[in-house]
């Protein structure tokens, strides 16, 4: 049975989604309340910290999906520098560094106006690409940040896809 088959009569939440999907995956998770889940999804490299949270205000489902991150401050430029080349590489979602909390972050705002309701497939299209996308760059990011590479000699690695599952 495909994961939207049991919504097809009702008019779910998309955390309610969420959260199904998270006991589908064996994700561990926390409803932090009626409107926002936080998750911790496993990758190749490392934990990744998910977290959706649904505005009925502006009818956006917005994801983070995060990793801790203390770069040299010494080696920012050139990280800000690497984000701007993944960001030119993304189609959906974008990278940005939140200095103040050493936080990497993809972020992404599925956008469901006009009573548009998400599809569990599509939310999980949404984790899994965030969590590809981070584990896709994040050896660049650590070339650029510890192995003191150029953006453009961290980017090469990044050009092949990655391996592993979400």
């Amino acid at each position: 049975m495909a994961l939207s088959e049991q919504y097809l009569e009702e008019d779910i939440h998309p955390i309610d989604i969420v959260e199904h999907l998270a006991e589908h995956h064996e994700w561990d998770f926390d409803r932090i309340g009626d409107d926002q889940i936080a998750m911790a999804v496993e990758g190749q490299w490392r934990t990744y910290s998910i977290t959706l949270a649904w505005s009925p205000y502006d009818e956006t489902l917005r994801m983070l999906c995060s990793f801790e991150m203390e770069p040299p401050e010494d080696r920012e430029a050139e990280l800000y520098e690497l984000l701007n080349a993944m960001n030119d590489q993304c189609w959906a979602g974008a990278f940005t560094y939140w200095s103040n909390q050493k936080l990497m972050v993809y972020r992404y705002g599925l956008v469901l106006a006009g009573g548009q309701v998400a599809s569990p497939e599509q939310i999980d299209t949404m984790i899994t690409a965030a969590v590809l996308s981070a584990e896709r760059y994040y050896p660049a990011i650590q070339l650029v940040t510890w192995g003191n590479r150029t953006p453009d000699e961290a980017m090469q690695v990044a050009i092949a896809e990655a391996y592993g599952r979400a």
